[in-house]
């Protein structure tokens, strides 16, 4: 429970830098941090893109990807044609 040696009393701001760069290591070891899943999903984005494929076309559109309907659906792809 104590792996790092500190209290679970203790309040975020009375930690150290170093301190908080310790739990930052340990909950990246175990998790993938929010900031690394959205560069992921950014780079599978963009390499459906260069490639050209369907999915990365729909992509740049802001249509929808998955073969939903686009005639009496989708509000915000239809909001983009009208301008």
């Amino acid at each position: 429970r104590y792996r790092l040696g500190i209290s679970g009393n203790i309040k975020m701001n009375e930690l150290t830098k170093y301190q908080i760069d310790q739990i930052e290591q340990m909950i990246g070891q175990d998790h993938v941090v929010n900031w690394q899943l959205k560069r992921g999903e950014r780079a599978d984005i963009e390499r459906l893109i260069s490639i050209s494929r369907y999915r990365g076309i729909r992509h740049q559109d802001g249509s929808p990807l998955r073969g939903q309907r686009t005639h009496t659906n989708a509000r915000t792809f239809r909001k983009q044609i009208r301008k």
